[in-house]
């Protein structure tokens, strides 16, 4: 049990580092160059043991299986990530990781054409989350006209990682985690290439330096191979709720985190916003009824 909440804390800085990762990096690597090297990276560890099992499911799958794949692959795959480290060029990491805990609102919210009913309670949950990603996106200052740009990029990419949780859902012809896993990526290498397009068109980075290249290798290996077996391990040993519930840890360790390394320290107002967006989460999040699995 010990080695299980040793494990889930190691994935949570794994996971935190990557923004700061994003944030450090941020003039030395392009957000594509960073989202597609890290799908490559991640299918060239993965393909070689899971291409035996995969390509024989694959024959298998009908055509919503298919579809429901590159949704995920949209929403999962690459794309919330190009909008997350994008993202990291106009906010601080502690502002960004601040939204982080909107994901079960936005969740919520997309569910809802799947049978999810809200009730009162929980659209007032929405409404208090909201009102703290508005107090961090306009800097404390909710009169003026003014949004930060990053963090509604990070918006952008917990409202598309909502839609990546509630497409687990579907049913995708017996895919295992790991086949699943190389789905996503497979299907997100694709998507990102119109945005890999345009960096190359308008003279972004393509060609990363050292510290870029490092970066995209913690990406694939440390943020997302290495945090995904220990997150499956600690779902396993300690249940999905508790292990669910640390991800709201997540925000205070990228704000001492952010502070140590980059020297970027949190204001009031990113505490205010915590505060209410946790509140929102705490409300629209209590008492929820189960979605039926669609048939």
């Amino acid at each position: 049990m010990r080695f299980a909440w040793l494990a889930l804390f190691a994935t949570l800085l794994l996971w935190s580092g990557n923004w700061i990762v994003a944030r450090a990096v941020r003039d030395e690597i392009a957000p594509g160059v960073a989202t597609v090297l890290r799908q490559l990276i991640a299918l060239a560890v993965l393909l070689p043991f899971i291409a035996p099992t995969l390509l024989p499911k694959l024959r298998l799958l009908g055509g919503r299986e298919w579809v429901v794949l590159a949704g995920l692959g949209f929403t999962g795959g690459g794309v919330h990530l190009g909008f997350q480290w994008l993202g990291m060029h106009f906010t601080t990491a502690a502002s960004g990781m601040i939204f982080l805990s909107t994901s079960p609102v936005f969740t919520l919210l997309l569910a809802i054409p799947l049978g999810e009913r809200v009730t009162r309670r929980q659209w007032l949950g929405v409404a208090i989350s909201f009102a703290g990603v508005f107090m961090v996106a306009t800097q404390g200052d909710p009169t003026q006209l003014s949004l930060n740009i990053g963090d509604l990029l990070v918006c952008a990419s917990m409202m598309m990682w909502a839609g990546y949780t509630v497409l687990l859902r579907m049913r995708c012809g017996g895919l295992g985690v790991l086949e699943l896993l190389t789905m996503t990526c497979a299907f997100g290498f694709v998507f990102m290439q119109p945005w890999l397009a345009w960096e190359f068109a308008t003279g972004r980075k393509i060609i990363p330096s050292a510290e870029g290249w490092l970066a995209a290798v913690y990406a694939a290996v440390g943020a997302l191979l290495l945090a995904h077996a220990g997150w499956s391990y600690a779902v396993r040993r300690l249940g999905a709720g508790r292990t669910g519930a640390t991800m709201h840890l997540m925000p205070a360790l990228g704000i001492v985190l952010s502070a140590m390394l980059l020297q970027e320290y949190p204001l009031w107002y990113h505490f205010v916003g915590i505060a209410l967006i946790l509140a929102g989460v705490a409300l629209s999040t209590f008492g929820k009824r189960p979605i039926d699995k669609p048939r």
